[in-house]
């Protein structure tokens, strides 16, 4: 006799759909956290802002997250409220930075500088449209961080002991089209309207399309509740937070190094994609419009790839062992990227093909590892306390980058026609950026291997296939 289906989640095309929604919603924020980095170069000229504001904006995504703990608050909202209520307020929160970050990108062109400190202590110093977008980018990083943990929760409750880790990787490689997204569209955006605030407004219009997109998973998660008899699916009371589940979480040694493994990791990436199309107009000596397709191919890469290493890792297990050799190519590529003679565009293209690969195996074994490590009941403040560690590397790399280009990169200043008009463009040598990023990658490698010793003491089982049979 056939088994009786209990909930909504045993029907394949129900849970399929409820993490469509979900994943679409997270490619509309993805799209705005990459939207300006094609566009380095442009705002540099346009809005008078060195590499230094630009790294001070680019880093301006954590400084909520991290000085404010606005992670661990979400985290905490998140096993508090539930996915449906964190999720709508995750979406908000974006539009709203999404706007600040639009007026300030928009204003006209000024060389007043801001500055943010307490007392005559100083801690920020920037032009004032890039401190100001800033600030926007940083509201948004709120709302961004807060929804990746409710997604990553969304499609845990939904896939457990099912397509668990094919799932959430199917989830990211969804955002990455975002971030591909981000790559190709911005300068024909900019062309066309002859405004460089125009990729945010773009973004405003999907993320509000993503609120819907949201809304109606609400809908089946709240129907699948309903097929459960109780609320207690989402929230229940052993769900409630409690201040001893941040000690708890936080005696897990296998959780400090997986989570060390992250920041390392998305340090060596994300920045990395901020500065990659200026990096290859600048050693390849190609065009800012077709530079940015060049970096976009990590992300499309990474699409069909994170998917394919989930399920090998829900078939095989070896999770451990994908994010030892993921990181050993992020270390490789990036040394390859420091080799001055190396600039030949096809070398440039192989390398963000392979960096790809790399961008496919550590996210695909690194978070379904982290629901392995830790309990459900806890599940949300511990992803929210991984992001928050990977959030001070997201706010301080680009930061440090912008730094070092600025006192130890210029190599000079050529004139360029960008749009019909004549502009100083200032030229950089990106060499130490791409071995500060390789450095990374190494320390990433050995928290990947103190990672897979801890899992063959303990036995959370991150060596074995994720799918029950």
């Amino acid at each position: 006799m056939e088994a009786v289906k209990t909930s909504l989640r045993d029907s394949k095309w129900a849970r399929w759909a409820a993490l469509c929604m979900v994943s679409f919603t997270m490619l509309c924020a993805y799209y705005l956290t990459d939207a300006m980095a094609p566009l380095q170069g442009r705002l540099e000229s346009g809005l008078g802002w060195s590499a230094a504001d630009y790294g001070v904006y680019t880093s301006g995504y954590g400084w909520f997250n991290v000085f404010l703990f606005m992670l661990i608050i979400a985290g905490i909202v998140l096993d508090k409220i539930g996915i449906r209520m964190t999720g709508v307020l995750a979406i908000i929160i974006m539009i709203t930075g999404a706007c600040i970050k639009y007026l300030a990108v928009s204003s006209e062109p000024t060389q007043e500088i801001m500055t943010l400190g307490i007392g005559s202590w100083e801690i920020l110093s920037a032009n004032k449209s890039a401190m100001i977008a800033g600030l926007g980018f940083a509201v948004f990083g709120v709302g961004c961080e807060m929804f990746g943990i409710t997604a990553n929760k969304a499609v845990i409750r939904w896939f457990r002991g099912k397509e668990f880790a094919l799932a959430i990787g199917l989830n990211t490689s969804t955002g990455r089209i975002g971030t591909a997204l981000a790559m190709f569209t911005p300068i024909p955006l900019v062309q066309m309207t002859g405004n460089i605030s125009a990729p945010i407004l773009l973004a405003m219009l999907l993320l509000c399309i993503g609120l819907m997109a949201f809304i109606c998973f609400c809908m089946f998660d709240r129907r699948l509740d309903k097929e459960v008899k109780s609320e207690a699916a989402a929230n229940s009371p052993e769900e409630a937070f409690k201040l001893s589940d941040i000690k708890k979480i936080a005696s897990i040694r296998a959780f400090w190094y997986i989570s060390i493994l992250c920041v390392l990791f998305y340090s060596a990436v994300f920045p990395f994609i901020k500065y990659a199309t200026n990096l290859i107009v600048q050693k390849f000596g190609i065009s800012d419009e077709f530079a940015g397709y060049i970096p976009a191919l990590l992300p499309l890469g990474a699409l069909f790839l994170t998917p394919f290493f989930g399920n090998l890792y829900d078939k095989k297990g070896k999770g451990a062992t994908l994010m030892i050799i993921g990181s050993c190519i992020l270390v490789v590529v990036h040394l390859l990227f420091s080799i001055p003679s190396l600039d030949n565009l096809y070398v440039a293209i192989a390398l963000v093909l392979v960096l790809g690969i790399a961008f496919s195996l550590v996210p695909s074994a690194m978070w379904p590892s982290v629901a392995k490590i830790i309990p459900e009941n806890r599940l949300g403040t511990a992803y929210a306390m991984t992001f928050w560690i990977q959030n001070w590397g997201l706010m301080g790399v680009p930061m440090l980058i912008g730094y070092v280009l600025n006192e130890y990169c210029i190599t000079g200043s050529i004139t360029k026609i960008i749009d019909g008009k004549s502009i100083e463009v200032t030229q950089y040598n990106y060499t130490y950026p791409m071995l500060i990023f390789a450095c990374f990658g190494a320390l990433a490698i050995i928290f990947a291997f103190l990672l897979k010793k801890e899992d063959k003491k303990m036995g959370y089982g991150l060596e074995i296939p994720n799918r029950k049979k």
